[in-house]
């Protein structure tokens, strides 16, 4: 299959892992690649020496282009975003921040960037200062969704803007390709789909949750870690979710959170200071990753929160990337076929 994305990006497939903290790591990245998408490591846990070592590993592992996603609102973010351009990663995908200046440094290499989006003002910002693509986040989406349905932001976006776009957010089969490519949409990423895939490192009790729920059950708040984020139903999230954490102990948390992804305390707390407008939104960012963390990597869903998109309700089993990657496309083209019906 070829569109728009799979020619900017040199791929095969119209499929894309997007980079999620403690799973699109180095390996899932590579396969994901292999198979013929494209695989967007997650920077926002590393340092600056872990992110160079994972892109190398990265490239040990595939000759396929692959990415690399920076939260330029984070601490460390700018870092991790230089290190990516010194190593003139193929694909560099930005959020939350201005990344002008991304743009323009790896467009020096011939490197290419996706912006993040979850309206159509940011994707006009992003599109006027040069970025190759969007990957616009409709509702259904895990973590840090819009307000509007993939169904109405999709077809939004694609008619204002002349870059091409990538769907995310209630996507993670053949139905949903199809569907985001009528909507004006020129790719998919599926991060539920892939992290639930066997060569994801997210846990086997997480990904075991993840089979047996439904898409009902989710919980789509901003009392979690101050962005509206979709998180896995479970006791711990509704307590967590139920009101915003006490500022002063989200600062506590944040300080021992920097520890955890290990960032100097003192580089947090002026980041904090240098933006005193969004000292309350890092704090409870901050706060929020000894939950994920639990979640993710130990399988606690006792203590631990658990990122997870509506799309959950469309997953019942942990096959190979591989397998996910051709099971889609097959699916997306034998609906394709049926459906000419329709128009006989």
């Amino acid at each position: 299959m070829k569109t728009r994305i799979t020619e900017l990006l040199g791929i095969e497939h119209p499929l894309l892992l997007p980079g999620m903290s403690w799973i699109s790591t180095p390996e899932l990245v590579a396969a994901v690649s292999n198979a013929g998408g494209l695989g967007i490591l997650a920077s926002g846990p590393l340092t600056v020496g872990e992110t160079r070592a994972a892109i190398q590993r990265i490239r040990e592992l595939t000759d396929r282009p692959f990415g690399i996603g920076v939260t330029l609102l984070m601490p460390g973010a700018k870092e991790n975003a230089e290190v990516a351009l010194e190593e003139k990663v193929p694909v560099i995908n930005f959020s939350l921040g201005k990344g002008d200046w991304l743009v323009k440094r790896a467009h020096e290499y011939g490197g290419k960037v996706i912006a993040t989006v979850v309206s159509e003002k940011h994707a006009l910002s992003a599109q006027s200062i040069g970025a190759d693509a969007l990957l616009v986040t409709g509702h259904e989406a895990a973590a840090h969704g819009g307000d509007v349905t993939s169904l109405v932001l999709v077809p939004a976006i694609a008619a204002k803007v002349s870059i091409p776009v990538i769907a995310t957010g209630g996507f993670a089969d053949g139905r949903g390709l199809l569907a985001a490519l009528a909507l004006g949409a020129e790719a998919v990423a599926m991060g539920s789909r892939f992290a639930t895939s066997a060569e994801s490192p997210l846990h086997q009790k997480t990904k075991e949750a993840v089979v047996a729920r439904s898409e009902q059950d989710t919980i789509y708040s901003k009392n979690f870690d101050g962005i509206p984020a979709r998180v896995m139903r479970t006791p711990r999230s509704i307590k967590a979710t139920r009101k915003p954490m006490n500022f002063l102990l989200a600062c506590w948390e944040a300080t021992r959170a920097a520890r955890m992804v290990k960032q100097p305390v003192w580089k947090v707390m002026i980041g904090m200071l240098a933006m005193m407008d969004k000292v309350k939104l890092l704090a409870y960012f901050g706060a929020s990753v000894p939950r994920l963390k639990a979640a993710t990597i130990d399988g606690d869903l006792q203590q631990g929160v658990q990122f997870i998109g509506q799309t959950q309700g469309l997953i019942h089993d942990m096959p190979g990337v591989e397998e996910i990657v051709q099971r889609v496309l097959r699916e997306a083209e034998e609906i394709h076929q049926q459906q000419q019906r329709f128009w006989q």
